[in-house]
């Protein structure tokens, strides 16, 4: 055993073990760098300020106010203009009513019942010398305007007590409707019932003849009766309210100029649904294709792209109305065209702008079912493009815009903001139905839907009803629209006749309504004894009428029917909802 303690090595390793590791100094160091550590790692973001977050509906840039009373109570407002607009002349029928009662020492206020509280109606009378007033055109088969639906069912649904509330209803529709001016006339109805106090009479406002002319007739007596009822006088300044000043701006951030959007500012940079006519959803464009082979119109199918969309498918100015008929209207003279040919003529621009109407959305037949392509929608339209009796070329808006939309553009995929109304055109319940479908030109548009889902039934083996198609158009060569697939479809038995008028292939025009009664035994059966559904999708004016008639005539040979009872026959079918239309005029 050796002794360590000789060993000076030896004995400085015991030494080396028997210390502790860290010395006092080196603990005290340690500790203060590590509180060091946790000080700057805690404590450094403590000294930042933390940012308050507000609630959304609090902040006034996106606050709605939804009471009308209580705008009209702070803008010093008396009169309120609601109006029902699908295309954007009710609503404007509405501003000039508003701004009309500066003239009688009245405030108005065009509004669209879609943004405010309609239950606050009855609270009208809490403001002096009120007067609410409805500009309220009627949509397709007596419906109401998209923004005012609301109201139409809150009005059938509520029992509020409109007593002391004063009002008037100018209603816009059009003649060759069946359903002329319906909705109108039910508010004005029903306002009253409600114990509301009529303080003029319904206007009616027929758009076959001359709009315009009705409306300002109206107007012209309107205000007199407004004037005797609360005793006042018209002030005498017949010059417009200016809402809006002309400012020239030569440097621009463009990031900051308003690029249209209707809902809410960059919604167009930041989709997020539900989208509406404000809120429209930018569709990339996938297919622009002519539809026609030949001939000087120009018919169009699109297919939009939807994936991710999450949607389911003051100047007075000529003598009289006869030249404002003839020279504006009939001469088909826009705001642009007046200005050119009134060269004494000059409006501020400013003020051009302000009487400008705002542009409306455009609605058009979805022409694919959604079964069959769930993320795309296709449309089917003619560019409108025509030349005037003053030899100016006039072109549709939407549909020459929609024209320049190619898939791509440089590179960037191009986008159109749309977005689906809800319809009641759709395919009976049951596939088991038969349908007659009767479109003529770009009226085919819902029928190629209805026809691919009963193909896409077909595949799927579920039994379906005969599908019968009365499609017309011009030459068979030229604009038989879609004709490679309607022939397929007939080929593989989804289609059980396709039934085609050429108009003018032969001296004499043949129209669909002239194949419905050549084929009027086969109408018939179909109809009286198998539960058809009748579809009319095209022109209200002339097709729609005359297919009508058509089956009026069938009733009345086959059915053995009068043609009051033929009438009443058609109509029930309607009510049942097994004849419907989407026409326009």
């Amino acid at each position: 055993m050796a002794d360590t303690r000789a060993d000076p090595a030896a004995q400085s390793e015991l030494m080396d073990e028997d210390e502790p590791f860290f010395s006092n100094l080196d603990l005290f160091l340690f500790s203060l760098i590590a509180g060091l550590l946790v000080y700057w790692i805690i404590f450094r973001k403590k000294a930042e300020p933390i940012p308050e977050f507000k609630k959304l509906e609090s902040t006034p840039q996106t606050t709605r106010e939804t009471s009308f009373i209580g705008k009209m109570k702070k803008t010093g407002k008396n009169i309120v203009v609601f109006y029902g607009s699908q295309t954007g002349t009710g609503e404007e029928f509405a501003n000039r009513l508003a701004k009309d009662a500066h003239r009688y020492g009245m405030k108005g206020m065009a509004a669209d019942p879609e943004e405010y509280d309609m239950s606050e109606l009855s609270r009208l009378t809490e403001i002096e010398n009120s007067i609410a007033i409805f500009c309220l055109a009627t949509y397709g088969e007596g419906d109401p305007t998209d923004n005012a639906q609301d109201f139409y069912d809150w009005l059938q649904e509520g029992d509020a007590d409109f007593s002391g509330v004063k009002y008037t209803v100018f209603a816009l529709g059009n003649k060759t409707y069946e359903h002329y001016n319906a909705m109108g006339k039910y508010v004005d109805k029903r306002l009253a019932e409600l114990g509301a106090q009529r303080i003029f009479d319904l206007g009616m406002g027929d758009d076959d003849g001359n709009l315009e002319e009705d409306f300002v007739s109206w107007r012209e007596q309107f205000w007199p009766a407004v004037c005797e009822h609360f005793g006042v006088e018209a002030t005498g300044e017949e010059s417009s309210i200016r809402q809006y000043e002309l400012k020239v701006h030569s440097d621009l951030n463009m990031n900051k100029v308003y690029t249209g959007e209707l809902g809410r500012l960059m919604s167009f940079e930041n989709q997020k649904p539900p989208f509406d006519s404000k809120n429209p959803f930018l569709a990339a464009v996938t297919v622009n294709r002519k539809l026609n082979k030949a001939g000087d119109r120009h018919l169009m199918h699109l297919e939009l792209d939807i994936t991710g969309s999450k949607i389911r498918s003051d100047a007075v100015f000529l003598s009289s109305q006869a030249l404002y008929q003839s020279w504006v209207l009939d001469s088909c003279r826009n705001i642009l065209a007046i200005l050119e040919d009134l060269p004494s003529l000059r409006p501020p621009i400013d003020h051009l702008c302000e009487l400008l109407p705002r542009l409306q959305a455009r609605y058009y037949s979805i022409a694919s079912s959604s079964k069959v392509h769930p993320n795309s929608i296709h449309i089917c339209a003619v560019v409108v493009e025509y030349e005037t009796k003053t030899g100016r070329v006039n072109k549709g808006v939407a549909t020459n815009w929609l024209k320049s939309k190619m898939p791509t553009d440089n590179g960037h995929k191009t986008t159109v903001p749309m977005y689906i109304r809800k319809s009641q055109f759709r395919l009976p319940f049951k596939s088991t139905n038969p349908v007659i479908m009767v479109g003529p030109g770009t009226g085919i548009a819902p029928f190629m839907g209805f026809v691919q889902e009963r193909g896409w039934l077909k595949e799927q083996g579920k039994d379906i009803g005969e599908t019968v198609l009365y499609y017309g158009c011009r030459y068979k060569n030229e604009d038989f629209l879609y004709q490679e697939e309607l022939e397929e479809f007939e080929k593989t038995g989804v289609l059980t006749a396709l039934n085609v008028a050429f108009s003018r292939d032969q001296a004499e025009k043949v129209y669909v309504q002239h194949l419905l009664k050549k084929n009027k035994e086969a109408v018939w059966r179909l109809v009286h004894s198998d539960n058809a559904h009748i579809y009319i999708c095209g022109d209200a004016r002339n097709m729609a009428r005359d297919v009508q008639n058509a089956f009026y005539e069938i009733a009345e040979e086959l059915g053995g029917l009068s043609r009051a009872q033929a009438v009443d026959y058609v109509k029930k079918l309607m009510t049942k909802g097994r004849y419907s239309q989407d026409v326009w005029s």
